[in-house]
């Protein structure tokens, strides 16, 4: 028997780093629950450049849902996020920017008439994990989850990512400057290092600069309909 083993098949993926997330610690008692709109315009005044990165985004800030009998608010007109010391705040940003965002070190951001005293930070390069998961993809208001499933999946084709599993959560909106918008969590899973990573530096869809399309690394799918 002649038998040849295909190099490539057994070589460890290594996540390139032109894109990463810098993660930093904060120093912030309490937060608007809906804070899309007031961080991401208080990003954009501290870091001018962030419009014009194609690539850069924005996680919104999450605490969490429940632990100690405590539930995560649902009242925005009445209610704030508690925010604790292990809360973190998540930029993703191209390479040749993670000098530009560590200046928001030692800043101090109003949001919506909340303090946030942003401290050091830390650069991590994306993930390789086969399961992603966007907690905020923007979608109409009238669609549902079989059409919004579809649109993803064309979406994702388009990108020349295949899709063997998907699911979607149910819709939620969030209170903007200019209105109400709409949106869904989506999970991806079963891809092959190279699209996880593909996934994750474009997005999907529009909203990257105030936290919708972003994908993080996933371990299962019990987070798809949290809201938090």
């Amino acid at each position: 028997m002649y038998w040849t083993e295909d190099v490539d098949s057994k070589k460890k993926y290594e996540t390139p780093d032109d894109v990463v997330d810098v993660v930093f610690k904060l120093d912030c008692k309490t937060l608007p629950i809906d804070h899309a709109q007031s961080l991401s315009d208080a990003i954009h005044s501290a870091l001018p450049w962030f419009a014009e990165e194609d690539l850069a985004g924005l996680h919104l800030i999450h605490v969490a849902e429940s632990g100690n009998g405590w539930m995560r608010p649902e009242d925005p007109e009445n209610e704030v996020l508690c925010v604790s010391k292990r809360t973190r705040m998540t930029l993703r940003v191209p390479n040749h920017r993670i000098d530009d965002v560590n200046k928001l070190s030692g800043q101090a951001l109003d949001i919506d008439g909340h303090a946030l005293v942003v401290k050091e930070g830390t650069s991590k390069k994306l993930s390789a994990l086969p399961t992603m998961f966007a907690r905020y993809v923007l979608t109409e208001k009238h669609i549902d989850e079989n059409e919004f499933l579809n649109e993803m999946v064309s979406v994702l084709r388009s990108m020349e990512i295949p899709v063997t599993k998907i699911m979607a959560g149910r819709q939620n909106k969030m209170r903007m400057a200019d209105g109400d918008i709409y949106l869904r969590s989506l999970m991806v899973a079963e891809m092959i290092p190279e699209n996880a990573f593909k996934l994750q530096k474009h997005g999907i869809g529009q909203g990257r600069k105030f936290g919708c399309g972003l994908f993080v690394p996933q371990k299962g799918i019990s987070a798809v309909n949290s809201d938090d």
